[in-house]
């Protein structure tokens, strides 16, 4: 299957974004903003490219150096 297709289904129906994730959790929780990410229009799969995988884990790896400390309202699901 191409890269213009989705692995999961074979749509053609991709849309890139910006997505927002959370790593880790309590005091070593990390924040990153703006990855791109990859979703299938069709079958809702959603992935990130291998250079965004190893982007991601370089900065998490860096994060003493490239974070910047932000309070954060935390709200638990009840």
């Amino acid at each position: 299957m191409s890269s213009d297709h989705c692995a999961h289904c074979g749509s053609d129906q991709l849309h890139h974004r910006l997505v927002t994730r959370s790593f880790g959790k309590g005091a070593s929780l990390l924040l990153i903003e703006g990855i791109p990410s990859i979703s299938c229009g069709n079958c809702g799969e959603s992935w990130f490219t291998a250079d965004t995988m190893h982007e991601i884990e370089r900065v998490k790896r860096h994060r003493k150096v490239l974070a910047v400390e932000r309070s954060v309202a935390v709200v638990a699901f009840a």
